[in-house]
């Protein structure tokens, strides 16, 4: 009788039985199918309030009653960077999880502010297109537009587009062109680019403040720039814990044997944790009233745990002329970057920031000058 524990014939038999796969390669995606992801999670307080408290994200009024009415809402809400990676998570087994490079993620659109706990997901995403890959014949270049969608009523909470390279079952002949890695930048001038001569740093975060630094800058050898002082070092929570509890179920994040001979020789952060974390320092020196939008998004190197993470910003426009009353747009460009100086994500994003208060008062702004 046959010892299937003997670690001989263990191993024997794991040589000759096949593996069942998990993911799709990229000859599995037609332009314009759409799919349904089985998983979908229900949105809970509780994984909500874990998600922002690993990652700083400690905006009141979706923590306390108070604040949330305060803002409109009956009760806190589900923090908008939750629900947008609990709608990529549960893609990831059918669109991601062969491997491959993340190239970015564009038009991200909340269709519904305010969304509770409670909600239950419905994802899908539709292929928008596909292409060979110049520099890489073993791998193809998809994108998809993917949708969370209240599963109760049908109407789409998120969207977003996202790109990523896919392993191919066969290597495609290509013309040896250039890379399409996300953080590969055009040919050109490899000199280190001039910065403006001097940086103007909002003395506040209300709207108030980042409209006067943004005059201040206007017309001069200059820009609304700064960095965050906060930095959050990656473990074992952020590296595996999150992914995992929205459905993502990346080998890149939890599995370190498939890792050990990868680039990074470990597991890797969640790009959208990383994202977060950023965001949390951003936000923590800004009075955020609501988020609008993300767009040009990018992952340029990967995190492991032991890296901490910090942010700066940059200031592109700050439009009073929309929104409530009592905040005015602000568009950023986000940078998140690692200790040893790495940038890892970068982004675009518009959000609305109060306004100050009457009775309050606002003060000059801050200027370092670049030397």
């Amino acid at each position: 009788m046959t010892d299937w524990t003997d670690p001989e014939t263990f191993s024997a038999a794991l040589d000759l039985v096949e593996t069942r796969e998990k993911g799709n390669y990229f000859e599995d995606f037609t332009e314009g199918a759409t799919i349904e992801h089985a998983p979908g999670l229900r949105l809970t307080r509780s994984g909500n309030e874990t998600w922002m408290a690993q990652t700083l994200n400690h905006d009141p009024a979706h923590w306390r009653t108070d604040a949330a009415r305060a803002r409109g809402f009956d009760d806190p809400p589900i923090h908008p960077d939750y629900l947008l990676a609990s709608v990529m998570g549960p893609s990831v087994e059918d669109l991601s999880e062969k491997g491959g490079y993340f190239l970015g993620r564009d038009g991200v659109r909340f269709h519904r502010h305010g969304v509770p706990p409670g909600t239950e997901l419905r994802v899908e995403s539709t292929v928008e297109a596909t292409r060979t890959s110049s520099s890489r014949p073993e791998y193809g270049i998809v994108t998809w537009e993917t949708r969370g969608i209240d599963a109760d009523d049908g109407e789409t909470l998120v969207s977003y587009e996202r790109t990523n390279m896919l392993p191919r079952r066969e290597p495609a002949a290509t013309d040896g062109g250039r890379s399409e890695s996300a953080d590969e930048s055009p040919p050109g001038d490899e000199s280190t680019p001039a910065l403006p001569e001097t940086f103007v740093t909002p003395e506040g975060g209300a709207f108030e403040d980042f409209r006067r630094a943004f005059d201040e800058a206007a017309d001069r050898d200059a820009a609304v720039a700064y960095r965050h002082e906060r930095g959050r070092t990656m473990d074992a929570v952020t590296v595996a814990a999150l992914p995992l509890a929205t459905l993502n179920t990346a080998r890149q994040h939890h599995n370190a044997e498939a890792m050990r001979d990868s680039p990074s020789g470990e597991p890797v952060a969640y790009g959208d944790v990383t994202r977060s974390t950023a965001l949390g320092h951003a936000r923590s020196d800004e009075r955020t009233y609501r988020e609008l939008a993300f767009d040009d998004e990018r992952f340029h190197d990967f995190v492991t745990a032991g890296d901490t993470v910090f942010a700066f910003t940059r200031v592109l426009d700050a439009d009073g002329s929309s929104g409530p009353s009592r905040a005015g747009e602000v568009t950023f460009e986000h940078v998140a970057f690692t200790g040893d100086e790495r940038p890892v994500y970068s982004g675009t994003r518009r959000a609305l920031i109060d306004r100050v208060d009457a009775s309050e008062t606002t003060t000059d702004t801050q200027t370092t000058t670049h030397l």
